[in-house]
């Protein structure tokens, strides 16, 4: 099995991402799968048009990318990837799209076909903190999430894709915001990737929230 994990650069004023020093620590190997790992710009189209070349490349069976949340206090996999951006600050590429859809012709969203209740069970048994998330915002992350999904099934492609937030490292964090070290957000992704080698029953468990 081959899993394509994508972290981004840097954005706004911050000088390093999480999800970039993170990837970057990701073994060659976890288990029986083959990691790829590729660092892709904070920019809408600059993304993609990397994505696409490395599905195409590389043609994994699970495209698995990763992002930093400031505030986030626990390593978050998505659910859901929506169809419009509305950036509270300019990509790095200085697009700064309000209200806008992903794909005018695609659905109003994505739901993750990864093992996502898996994937969190996963994370906690390293003892770490880890939740399901029913919003990937509406910057870079999300358009990364939803247009993989409509890439992969644009392009009749069986990949499956899915998206992680991880929170900032401790290095990141102001006073106040929560932060985790890179060593357990490697350890929970190494854990997260390692629960991908069953791909198609997730587990049956509540993760509903009221928010």
């Amino acid at each position: 099995m081959k899993v394509l994990v994508t972290g981004f650069e840097p954005f706004g004023n911050d000088v390093i991402n999480a999800s970039q020093e993170a990837v970057q620590q990701l073994p060659d190997r976890i288990e029986e799968m083959e990691i790829i790992k590729k660092i892709i710009p904070t920019a809408k189209r600059a993304a993609m048009n990397q994505i696409e070349q490395l599905v195409f490349q590389y043609r994994p069976d699970v495209v698995l990318s990763i992002g930093q949340a400031a505030g986030r206090n626990a390593i978050t996999v998505e659910r859901v990837g929506i169809n419009i951006d509305d950036y509270r600050i300019p990509d790095n590429m200085q697009e700064q799209p309000i209200d806008q859809p992903i794909a005018v012709n695609g659905p109003d969203a994505y739901l993750c076909r990864l093992p996502i209740k898996r994937m969190v069970q996963a994370i906690r048994s390293e003892h770490l903190p880890a939740d399901i998330s029913n919003t990937a915002g509406t910057f870079v992350c999300n358009h990364v999430c939803y247009a993989t999904a409509h890439l992969l099934k644009e392009s009749g492609l069986s990949a499956k894709s899915g998206f992680l937030h991880v929170p900032l490292l401790e290095s990141q964090a102001k006073p106040g915001q929560p932060s985790m070290t890179l060593t357990d957000i490697v350890r929970g992704l190494i854990a997260a990737i390692a629960s991908l080698r069953v791909l198609d029953e997730d587990v049956k468990q509540t993760e509903g929230t009221f928010q």
